[in-house]
């Protein structure tokens, strides 16, 4: 979760997020290296008293800043193309959960066990425990197991939304009347928050998601617990 301090990107809860960290440092350190370059040249034009009265072209000059940004433009196209395809693979998912957006709330449903679902709204301020977060915590949690494939189908029911966990690096729309997927995988237990992230109306600040990642043992309780609730 964001603090104050953060002026980088949150901690990895996944391992695509942790792919995305490292393409942020690599693509960053191109950027300073270029900063520095150009700084450099530039700096060295305004401090210098040299002239070329007959100067009109320089053939090698001009092939060499033609080719260097496209050899660099490569560093950062490679890398980021074989992330797009790592995002997009779901390899056989050991469960599949829907998330299905409203104004203004989110509604889950676990259906690979007996059409298990529920409504998650925000906690409201009046309702607040001392250890909640304002406009983040809400009544009733995404319960999921930790080092497991899960798919989540995710839609709407009236205009735009935005599943979006910043801390897996996830961000899909809510369609309506259209399916999107994608899939995660939790490397460790903890709550996990994120926010609609697409403006869909007067309450959009307020339809928060939590995920709690729990071991797969207490993951089996829980869903027994509910099933017989």
């Amino acid at each position: 979760m964001a603090t104050w301090g953060n002026i980088s990107l949150l901690d990895s809860s996944s391992p695509l997020m942790e792919q995305l960290n490292f393409f942020h440092d690599h693509t960053l350190l191109i950027l300073l290296l270029i900063t520095v370059l150009v700084s450099y040249i530039m700096g060295m034009l305004f401090m210098n008293k040299f002239t070329n009265r007959f100067l009109l072209s320089g053939q090698s000059i001009e092939i060499i800043w033609t080719i260097l940004p496209a050899i660099i433009l490569l560093f950062i196209a490679f890398p980021s193309l074989r992330l797009l395809y790592l995002l997009d693979e779901i390899n056989k998912p050991s469960m599949t959960i829907k998330s299905i957006g409203h104004q203004w709330y989110w509604s889950y449903e676990y259906s690979d066990f007996k059409d298990l679902e529920f409504n998650s709204y925000m906690i409201p301020m009046n309702e607040m425990k001392f250890n909640e977060f304002r406009l983040l915590d809400v009544d009733n949690r995404i319960i999921l197991p930790t080092n497991s494939q899960i798919r989540i189908i995710i839609t709407a029911t009236d205009v735009l939304h935005s599943w979006t966990i910043p801390s897996m690096g996830l961000k899909v729309d809510a369609t309506p009347g259209r399916l999107n997927q994608t899939n995660m995988f939790m490397n460790r237990s903890g709550l996990y928050y994120g926010q609609c992230s697409e403006i869909c109306g007067i309450n959009h600040s307020f339809m928060p998601i939590i995920i709690e990642s729990i071991p797969i043992n207490k993951f089996i309780k829980w869903i027994n617990n509910m099933i017989n609730s």
